[in-house]
């Protein structure tokens, strides 16, 4: 949740300039019609709609003084980027940081930037569109008879992967599946050969990044079944691990990879 308290008030224009500090909170922006507001974003922002405005960071800072030159009304971004923002902050300018670690977050922060932009019935509209094709992309689930288990790859050595605590995990159920790490409770974390072993997942997907494939002729995963069928599917980070308005995205990707396991 947002922390109130510590929230600077909303901007005071109807319509204030807004610079996102993540690509996820642009996606957002766009998403409950604020496109037009938006003066800058990170750098790895790839909205067709955003492609002319100023980067003004990426994952190792931001630009502050490009950013204070915009003089923007409000800059929204993430609590990792808490250090990052003071100096924005002590330049006057109003911040407030979303959480974007969950599945209920993607529609917490999609209401809060309609309220901070002056979208607010776009933003609620959007929210119930997503939420319907939700509903429709899980009605495909119906007919499963069993919930294949999928092992998610971020790391092959050593082995990283998302448990139960994590935005994926929750992807992953909605579309009918298992996580095969669910016996680890935080949200990503090292995990061990001999678990992955034991835990057999049916599926492996992974971060492209992690180029899985150049170790699948190693242990433990040549051992894998998943590997041994040809299971392993390379996925895009940004419709899967991220939470964000285009969620449903990855979880047609999900739904579409685990229907021939779990269909008779």
């Amino acid at each position: 949740m947002v922390n109130v308290a510590a929230m600077p008030q909303p901007a005071q224009s109807a319509r204030p300039r807004v610079v996102a500090l993540m690509p996820s909170i642009a996606e957002d922006l766009y998403a409950v019609g604020a496109g037009s507001q938006v003066v800058a974003v990170s750098a790895f922002t790839d909205l067709p709609q955003a492609r002319d405005l100023p980067r003004i960071g990426d994952v190792n800072g931001i630009d502050v003084e490009r950013i204070v030159a915009l003089v923007p009304d409000l800059v929204i971004g993430i609590p990792s980027q808490t250090r990052q923002v003071e100096p924005l902050r002590r330049a006057g300018l109003r911040v407030v940081l979303l959480p974007d670690a969950t599945y209920a977050e993607i529609f917490e922060n999609l209401r809060m930037i309609g309220e901070l932009t002056g979208h607010r019935a776009e933003a609620i509209t959007t929210i119930a569109r997503l939420q319907r094709e939700t509903a429709q992309l899980q009605a495909r689930t119906r007919r499963f008879v069993r919930r294949p288990s999928l092992f998610v790859v971020l790391g092959s050595a050593p082995i990283w992967t998302a448990g139960a605590a994590s935005y994926i995990a929750t992807l992953i159920e909605l579309a009918g599946g298992v996580n095969a790490a669910r016996d680890l409770h935080a949200a990503y974390s090292e995990y061990s050969a001999e678990a992955l072993l034991r835990a057999a997942p049916d599926i492996l997907i992974s971060d492209a990044a992690v180029h899985l494939g150049d170790v699948l002729d190693r242990e433990p995963w040549r051992s894998l079944r998943a590997v041994e069928l040809h299971r392993v599917y390379s996925m895009e980070p940004r419709l899967v691990l991220e939470p964000g308005p285009n969620y449903n995205q990855g979880l047609r990707w999900l739904i579409d990879r685990i229907t021939p396991l779990a269909t008779p």
